[in-house]
């Protein structure tokens, strides 16, 4: 019993009943299915943002009442959770079990989650509000944690280098695609809305001295572009991380 004044706790999409809901029979008249609409959501994400989103803008690009989508999930909660799920199947998941480095096998890992926060920046605010259990993301997981277990590392150090690694990227490619978001939403390339951030900076007085204390280390960044900012900075730092496991691997053997 829900005690008054409280809400009971959401739970997944993926838990069995909720799961058997999107393909029970008799169907629909709308002729809609989970897929299709699934498929819709994420393209209205990605062109829209997830502030806009809404069921009834959903039911519009579908041309059919909101009521019907009702029909394939509980709550809008249900749809994004289906598609937060369903973009994770864009992720090229190495073969653990292959003949190949852990090291390479883990870049790969890593540069593929940046992308997919890249191009959908929508998922990272998604990512902390639900359980995870789809099945893409499961499969995700899975192989990062087989990936991890070849480095050599203690169990007690597994989850904590599996955080290290995927919470950096996570972070690093939030900061990516909202760069890359705002600067669209202002009609600029990453690198015009880049310089107008810089000259902006640099007419605060208190924000001015900082940047100048940062010039050499922002001289030897390299690259012309912003883009490759990124990348060199992204490649070191998870070479960084490499290392730093290669390093506790040989203390711990040590």
């Amino acid at each position: 019993m829900v005690k008054a004044g409280h809400r009971a706790e959401r739970t997944s999409v993926w838990l069995a009943d909720k799961a058997r809901r999107g393909t029970r029979g008799g169907g629909h008249p709308s002729g809609l299915d989970r897929e299709r609409i699934t498929s819709v959501t994420v393209r209205l994400l990605d062109a829209e943002g997830l502030a806009k989103f809404s069921m009834r803008r959903l039911a519009s690009e579908l041309n059919v009442t909101a009521m019907s989508v009702y029909w394939y999930v509980d709550t809008k909660d249900d749809l994004l959770e289906l598609a937060l799920d369903a973009v994770c199947g864009e992720l090229t998941l190495p073969d653990p079990e292959a003949d190949e480095d852990w090291r390479d096998q883990l870049r790969t890992l890593a540069r593929g989650y940046r992308a997919l926060l890249v191009g959908h920046p929508w998922v990272s605010p998604l990512s902390g509000t639900f359980l995870n259990i789809g099945p893409n993301y499961l499969a995700f997981a899975r192989v990062i944690q087989h990936v991890i277990r070849r480095t050599g590392l203690p169990a007690h150090g597994l989850a904590a280098a599996i955080s290290a690694v995927f919470q950096f990227v996570y972070g690093f490619g939030t900061i990516e695609g909202h760069f890359i978001a705002r600067s669209t939403d202002v009609g600029m390339t990453p690198d015009e809305y880049f310089r107008h951030a810089m000259t902006t900076v640099t007419q605060a007085p208190q924000a001015a001295e900082v940047v100048k204390e940062s010039e050499d280390i922002m001289a030897a960044r390299g690259g012309d572009t912003v883009e490759e900012m990124w990348e060199r900075d992204f490649d070191f730092a998870l070479d960084l991380l490499v290392a730093g496991i290669e390093a506790m691997v040989k203390r711990e053997g040590d």
